[in-house]
């Protein structure tokens, strides 16, 4: 586990773990965030584990209105929140005695990883970043392919009915058959079975955070973040956050950058399953031993 604390972004409670290397500090620091509705005891969790154990201090938290932090509506997808939070992880990092304090870096893995990149080009505090199987989110990607305005119209019904005082309308985040904010069978295969099982995750999720999805721009960081160093972990095969989304956000970013890919076959293969998680979190921790 690690040892629980607390912190506060907007006036929020927090709850996240901090993991400390064994040995002799202060050591550099590492924020994370993850998938679309985990919490800090699912993937993120797992990378900061082992990511302490190559030297690092780890905050994996749950971000507000998701797991044991406050913030209302509950599990709703608040983009600008998530990076009010990941700012104030990174102040609570800083002013940890086992930290040091100017070698700061952001880690996100999957949706988090493109608010670990937007995050990190506007924050001079964290000196690198690094993304594993990232979703790195621009409204252009999401317009092809789809019909934007339909998806877009479908949503604004829906607030504006909780506008109007209605109560706030939720989906499954993933179902075997049937409607979810992550249809298809991979998703549930993590999050649908005791893969992904936690006491702080519930299958549901606002129906309007899948606009959020729809309208972010974090691949906008991938301009930004220069002159800090940048990697990208990804999947060959990717059925969900793209290689040719990684592949956009490493042509955008300036050196020193570097990416790699591993041989994996399904996007949650980065989740939890070897020897991906380990060839991930080698390639981050040889990375940020150079860099950070």
């Amino acid at each position: 586990m690690g040892m629980r604390i607390e912190f506060t972004a907007d006036g929020l409670t927090l709850a996240g773990d901090l993991r400390v290397p064994e040995g002799v500090g202060p050591w550099p620091g590492l924020v994370f965030t993850g998938p679309f509705t985990g919490v800090r005891d699912q993937v993120t969790g797992l990378y900061a584990a082992r990511l302490a154990e190559r030297g690092y201090v780890t905050l994996s938290f749950d971000h507000r209105s998701w797991g044991e932090s406050e913030g209302e509506p509950r599990r709703h997808e608040d983009p600008q929140g998530k990076l009010h939070d990941l700012r104030a992880a990174v102040s609570f990092l800083r002013g940890r005695p086992e930290v040091d304090a100017e070698r700061i870096g952001a880690v996100g893995i999957c949706l988090g990883g493109g608010y670990a990149l937007k995050f990190a080009a506007f924050d001079p505090r964290v000196k690198a970043f690094a993304g594993i199987a990232g979703a790195y989110n621009n409204p252009y990607a999401m317009r092809s392919g789809t019909d934007y305005q339909a998806a877009l119209a479908s949503y604004t019904e829906v607030l504006e009915r909780q506008d109007h005082g209605g109560p706030v309308e939720y989906m499954p985040v993933v179902a075997e058959q049937g409607e979810a904010a992550m249809p298809g069978d991979e998703p549930y295969a993590y999050y649908g079975t005791d893969r992904g099982a936690s006491p702080l995750w519930e299958n549901e999720v606002t129906r309007v955070s899948v606009r959020e999805l729809l309208t972010m721009d974090n691949m906008m960081g991938a301009d930004f973040l220069s002159p800090k160093p940048a990697l990208i972990v990804h999947g060959v095969i990717d059925r969900f956050c793209s290689p040719e989304g990684a592949e956009e956000a490493f042509r955008r970013l300036d050196q020193p950058k570097k990416i790699v890919w591993v041989d994996a076959k399904q996007h949650i293969d980065l989740y939890d399953r070897e020897p991906y998680v380990t060839e991930a979190v080698d390639a981050t921790a040889d990375f940020l031993g150079e860099h950070l």
